[in-house]
């Protein structure tokens, strides 16, 4: 139990100056709350969770959302580029799904989330330079 609300409904998220929005279709509820341990998740510190790609939608500022990719260039990360705020990802361990970031979500209590998984995103191989 996540300590948020379940169910079936779409949800509404943004980033800090609004000039990004997206929706998300929930099946039941948050799915997939966790953080991540890689090199970019725990600089960011994004507590998120998870949509198959058909359930997110970019409906305002698909045009100001740049894309960060590095190491393996399977994952990709965007970030408004008015505010800097991180949105939501393609997952390079699951390239079906997004992870976004529960924060930008209106009306979410991120206090109230009992249980926050951990992905070891640090134990995905590195190729290369990384830097």
């Amino acid at each position: 139990m996540s300590g948020l609300p379940g169910g079936k409904r779409t949800v509404v998220g943004t980033c800090h100056c609004k000039a990004v929005a997206f929706e998300v279709d929930l099946i039941d509820g948050f799915e997939n709350i966790r953080r991540c341990n890689c090199s970019l998740c725990s600089r960011k510190g994004a507590i998120m969770a998870g949509a198959t790609l058909d359930r997110l939608r970019v409906i305002r500022g698909a045009d100001v959302l740049t894309l960060y990719q590095w190491n393996t260039k399977i994952a990709k990360h965007w970030f408004c580029s008015v505010c800097g705020i991180y949105t939501h990802h393609q997952r390079r361990s699951v390239p079906t799904e997004y992870g976004f970031n529960l924060a930008c979500i209106e009306g979410i209590d991120l206090d109230a989330i009992d249980e926050i998984g951990r992905s070891n995103g640090a134990a995905q191989s590195l190729v290369g330079d990384t830097a």
